[in-house]
């Protein structure tokens, strides 16, 4: 099995959010994070060059990452715009108490959503959508996440621009 398909095996939107106490992540490791958060097509060869080590201590460092769900996956970063996606909207929702995990769940699989949080504020659930055009996005809201058995209202905000972060610091 390769690195790959133990990723999509362990991990996934699935995984994220679940509470657990995860192994400390040791220098390597974050090393390892870093490198694929940069460009997740490098090879376990070209890894292990960056890293100085052997092939078959980065690929079993990189199976133990996929294996414990700290990798979920590999993934290419798409400019929405650029896609097609021209609409960008932050929509926030107020649930029904006990409802978030089936809210959750039906939120994340809607066209258009791209990251579901579980607030603590006067809303309680905020999710990021990328979509076509006003009219998707009005679809999306109006018809679609509004119907959503447990949710009780909704605000949307429209984003003009947005900006990638530096992230997280992986090498310390």
């Amino acid at each position: 099995m390769t690195p790959q398909e133990s990723g999509k095996r362990a991990g996934g939107a699935g995984r994220t959010g679940q509470s657990a106490t995860p192994r400390a992540l040791d220098a390597v490791d974050l090393q390892i994070v870093g490198a694929l958060e940069r460009d997740a097509r490098l090879s376990v060869r070209s890894l292990a060059e960056q890293l100085h080590l052997s092939r078959a201590a980065t690929y079993a460092r990189l199976q133990r990452l996929l294996d414990e769900g700290v990798i979920a996956g590999f993934s290419a970063r798409v400019v929405p715009h650029l896609a097609g996606l021209h609409t960008t909207a932050y929509i926030a929702l107020q649930i029904e108490q006990n409802t978030w995990r089936t809210v959750s769940a039906a939120l994340a699989k809607l066209d258009y959503i791209d990251s579901i949080s579980l607030l603590a504020s006067e809303f309680d659930v905020l999710a990021l959508a990328h979509a076509p055009d006003n009219q998707a996005l009005r679809t999306l809201v109006l018809e679609r996440i509004q119907a959503i058995p447990g949710v009780l209202g909704t605000r949307t905000w429209l984003a003009f621009e947005e900006i990638r972060g530096a992230g997280a610091p992986w090498e310390r």
